[in-house]
């Protein structure tokens, strides 16, 4: 056990409380028996004294020429049969008759106690120190046969013998509070090992810690994040959230019931159920979200459930960026390639040893290349659009397309406000769609053109092929999810359902048509609305 763990804390803690309550209920119970031990003692002096002072034959020997002779024997007697400590009789001058040690008889009482008795004829107890020592005394009047005090009564217990008695009960009381702060140290001992097992063997310090860490984590994801306990109340949410459903981070939302802030919530299921729901999508304040539902388990018994959600646009957004990256990579791929066949015909022209000719493929290679960049350049002044483009022109070379960019194209930097990987995504798409619908073609018949125009007001773009173009059946249903214009559509389809969707965030158009070359076209209208450019 760690000197400064949370179980050797709150084992010593307890046993610092035991000791603590012990004393104190030892302090009660010593204060509590002293007086109630007192208080009888005191008592039964008082009565030994009034039985006495009633008796016939001790009222007999006030009258008797030697008091003393006759009551000495009989305050013995008494003292014997009561464990008294003395048996005091005194006449009404407070001269002693009778004392256990007999030579104090005929001297006068001690203590000072006797004026309540022999003045106003009251019994009570006193404490007062005598010849025998300090001593808790029953006093009573002696009242003679013509009604008169004639005498007091005095009946002592000393305070030593009390005490005796008193340390007696005390050796029991500590004995008693031994015994319950060895029982009290073996439940704290257990209830330290429970609580340290219950806190995972960690220290308060590492909870505080693991608290912060876990705020932090929830805090830095993007995804939506809410906690619900076993009745559906939230107990952890984080910014994220309040950002997916739209409410204001001061609006306090712990403690509430989950219902009242997503009423279609399915968190109640996963609490009835204990089964987990992956990737499911919901509407969320007529959003679609894809939501993650897992519950929080205690052994077997579901405690709670967390619910992580996020907006299916920026899913989609991520796909894109991805989509691009890929196309990005794939253009590459295709420049490295056609530069590889480049580099190996230069090579072959070297060892056989034909100069001349290996000169002009590499001159008219640069010279088409040059004047290729040139052309983009000089038409095309964003570079986003530029670079794409250039890419697929090295790709058309590889697929043995002819890749044609409308001599009429001409755009300058994008405005700030259009999104520029949807718009490289909308191109991406309808190109690399043109290119496998003339993918089945004769290669002198695989065309694909392209058309980028910015007139002012609007973006248009063209995007035509040389392929079979669109049946009519699908035409109508070609922007729907697993629509495709080829052959077999089970991992096609998605591409135009994605232009749709980045035109709608442009607020653009899309037109199909046949064009001139025999197959698709399509006709893109981005409204450019503000006229701030980069």
């Amino acid at each position: 056990m760690r000197l400064h763990s949370i179980q050797s804390k709150l084992f010593f803690s307890n046993i610092v409380i035991i000791l603590l309550i012990s004393i104190a209920t030892g302090l009660s119970f010593y204060f509590t028996l002293s007086n109630a031990i007192k208080d009888e003692i005191g008592l039964k002096a008082l009565q030994i004294a009034k039985t006495t002072a009633n008796r016939p034959d001790v009222i007999a020997g006030f009258y008797a020429e030697n008091p003393a002779e006759v009551l000495q024997p009989i305050a013995e007697k008494i003292r014997i049969e009561t464990d008294a400590e003395y048996v005091v009789i005194g006449n009404n001058e407070g001269i002693r008759y009778a004392h256990p040690v007999e030579e104090r008889i005929g001297e006068k009482m001690v203590g000072n106690d006797n004026a309540g008795v022999l003045e106003k004829g009251l019994s009570y107890i006193s404490e007062a120190k005598g010849t025998l020592g300090e001593a808790i005394r029953g006093k009573t009047p002696v009242i003679g046969r013509d009604g008169t005090i004639i005498g007091v009564i005095s009946v002592g217990f000393l305070k030593t013998d009390i005490s005796a008695i008193f340390s007696k009960y005390s050796n029991d009381n500590l004995i008693m509070i031994i015994l319950i702060v060895i029982i009290g140290s073996i439940f704290a001992s257990i209830l330290s090992s429970r609580l340290k097992k219950e806190l995972l063997n960690y220290e308060p310090i590492e909870i505080a810690e693991l608290l912060k860490q876990q705020n932090t984590l929830i805090e830095s994801v993007r995804e939506a994040i809410i906690m619900v306990d076993e009745k559906g109340q939230i107990t952890v949410i984080n910014s994220a959230a309040y950002k997916a459903l739209a409410i204001d981070e001061t609006v306090q939302l712990i403690g509430k019931d989950i219902r009242q802030v997503i009423p279609n919530t399915q968190m109640f299921e996963v609490l009835l159920t204990g089964e987990k729901q992956l990737d499911r999508t919901m509407k969320l304040k007529g959003k679609d979200v894809l939501v993650n539902r897992i519950p929080l388990l205690s052994g077997e018994k579901v405690v709670g459930a967390v619910s992580s959600f996020r907006l299916q646009s920026e899913i989609d957004r991520l796909a894109l960026e991805l989509s691009q990256v890929k196309k990005y990579t794939e253009a590459l791929r295709s420049q490295t390639h056609e530069y590889n066949n480049f580099l190996y015909t230069i090579s072959g022209l070297i060892q056989l040893k034909n100069y001349d000719s290996a000169l002009e493929l590499i001159h008219s290679e640069r010279e088409v290349q040059g004047s290729l960049i040139h052309f983009i350049s000089e038409r095309l002044q964003d570079p986003f659009i530029s670079g794409i483009l250039i890419g697929f022109f090295n790709r058309a070379k590889e697929l043995k397309v002819k890749f044609i960019l409308d001599e009429d194209s001409k755009l300058e930097l994008l405005p700030i406000h259009i999104q520029k990987h949807l718009f490289v995504s909308i191109i991406g798409n309808l190109v690399t769609n043109a290119f496998e619908a003339v993918e089945h073609l004769p290669e002198d018949e695989r065309m694909v053109r392209v058309l980028i125009l910015d007139n002012g007001n609007v973006l248009l773009m063209e995007v035509e092929d040389s392929g079979k173009g669109i049946n009519r059946e699908v035409r109508d249903r070609l922007f729907e999810k697993r629509i495709s214009t080829k052959n077999s559509s089970h991992q096609h389809g998605f591409g135009l359902l994605k232009v749709k969707e980045n035109l709608e965030e442009l607020d653009g158009e899309i037109y199909t048509e046949e064009g001139d070359l025999g197959g698709a076209l399509f006709i893109i209208e981005i409204p450019k609305g503000e006229n701030s450019y980069e």
